[in-house]
């Protein structure tokens, strides 16, 4: 029981997976997903966040009621897990985030593509990290957790510091901080990204110096990309 104290809330969170505790966010976090339903999230693709924020009320309105149709087909709850086909629009936070924590489990097949978009702008990578996934001569064999879309090989936070990922069937677990638009990422407890500048996806073809800055606020985005993915235990701390 001693030895129990010494565990910091968050990780018995993450680690307890059965029961009551499934879904219940630790201390100071609130819970995304209810394990129960879709409640609070709508459908995104990759899509300049600017760009439908600034959609009249009516035309938004149709958007998100529009996706959901999209969302009921391909995304489902089973047990408390959070169930995707591979196929469809990014189950998408209706509400929108500046800074944040975020604690998310995961778990997907081979040759699966997947990531989570963070104020909507992709992405924290995950991936088949095998030779046998095919995509190691773009970064897999590095693992999953890098901030891919930054730029070519070499950008800071673009490949994970380390290969983290478990194999396939378990349960991986990310944290995720984001203050501005500096990203640090823990996947399994191992860090895979230091505090690197996410790159504004939506102006990336433009000169560093003249670049627009990352969004203030936006969605979290869970993608989908042609394998089947679970999710679990999203939890989420605002920071002022």
């Amino acid at each position: 029981m001693k030895l129990m104290k010494l565990i910091p809330a968050f990780l018995l969170a993450a680690v307890t997976v059965t029961g009551a505790d499934l879904n219940q966010p630790p201390k100071g976090f609130k819970a995304l997903f209810n394990g129960k339903d879709l409640k609070g999230w709508w459908g995104l693709k990759t899509e300049d966040p600017a760009k439908w924020m600034a959609l009249d009320k009516k035309a938004l309105a149709k958007k998100k009621a529009d996706s959901l149709k999209d969302i009921q087909q391909h995304w489902s709850v089973k047990d408390g897990i959070l169930i995707n086909d591979g196929h469809g629009l990014y189950l998408s936070t209706v509400k929108n985030y500046g800074d944040f924590e975020l604690y998310v489990d995961y778990k997907t097949v081979a040759k699966a593509d997947s990531g989570i978009y963070l104020r909507g702008v992709p992405q924290v990578q995950i991936w088949d990290y095998t030779k046998e996934g095919g995509k190691w001569k773009i970064g897999a064999d590095k693992g999953s957790g890098g901030l891919w879309n930054n730029g070519p090989a070499g950008t800071p936070g673009r490949d994970p510091l380390v290969l983290a990922d478990k194999p396939f069937g378990e349960w991986n677990t990310f944290h995720i901080k984001m203050v501005g638009d500096k990203v640090t990422i823990k996947l399994n407890g191992k860090l895979v990204v230091d505090n690197a500048p996410l790159t504004n996806f939506w102006d990336r073809k433009t000169p560093k110096d003249k670049r627009k800055p990352l969004i203030a606020r936006g969605p979290i985005q869970l993608q989908t990309h042609g394998g089947e993915i679970c999710w679990r235990n999203i939890f989420i701390k605002e920071l002022n």
